[in-house]
């Protein structure tokens, strides 16, 4: 568990390092009234630069919702939602899939037999998915979270579920909150708590589903 905890500090340290460095910049650049102008300026593509932001932010101190809440004001809640969830996802599934190619051996070095083995453990198992699913509305957490899964070979239609449990209400919350035009932070605390246990429920609930009823026609 140990040298799993460290793997997850190093992670957690690169993603944190570049916020120390540029976070004040990004920050002062991707101030959301700054960001909702630009984007209405250039609306045409607008959308695809929000999404880029959302998928960079795996490298760069990009501010994601700030991003989402200014598609919400530019594009409104329904398409800025899909638009601010696709980026998320997006971003999600390149986590995934460069430290999923990264191999087994990278992550035998990285984090030994023994963390290797607690991580598939926890990523295969039940727990994985829910972490997936909730580290989508906090700090740093996705970036990290979207890494070790993909290290630990969590399998793909476990991940992506829970990656989308997660995505999916946060980008139409936040993309709700700009075209509101309100900043309601304890709102949308409440609906980040609620929301993605849910939702990862219902998935679980139709995969459960899917594995009886392939089960049973075997």
């Amino acid at each position: 568990m140990k040298r799993l905890l460290f793997l997850f500090l190093v992670l957690a340290a690169l993603v944190i390092v570049p916020f120390l460095i540029w976070g004040g910049t990004f920050e002062a650049t991707m101030e959301p009234g700054k960001l909702a102008a630009s984007f209405q300026e250039a609306r045409g593509w607008a959308w695809l630069a929000g999404i880029g932001l959302l998928v960079i932010d795996l490298f760069l101190p990009v501010l994601g919702t700030a991003v989402m809440s200014a598609l919400g004001l530019v594009y409104g809640w329904l398409l800025g939602g899909l638009l601010s969830a696709t980026g998320s996802i997006a971003a999600g599934m390149l986590a995934y899939g460069l430290c999923f190619r990264a191999g087994r051996r990278a992550a035998r070095w990285l984090a030994g037999d023994k963390g290797l083995a607690e991580g598939e453990r926890l990523f295969c198992g039940e727990l994985g998915g829910w972490l997936v699913a909730l580290s989508r509305w906090m700090p740093v957490l996705p970036e990290v979270v979207a890494c070790l899964a993909g290290l630990a070979r969590m399998p793909m239609r476990r991940f992506f579920p829970a990656l989308c449990a997660g995505s999916v209400p946060m980008g139409f919350v936040f993309a709700w909150i700009g075209h509101s035009g309100e900043d309601r932070p304890v709102f949308a605390l409440v609906l980040s708590a609620v929301l993605p246990p849910v939702i990862w429920v219902g998935f679980r609930a139709l995969y459960l589903r899917k594995r009886e009823t392939a089960a049973s026609d075997r």
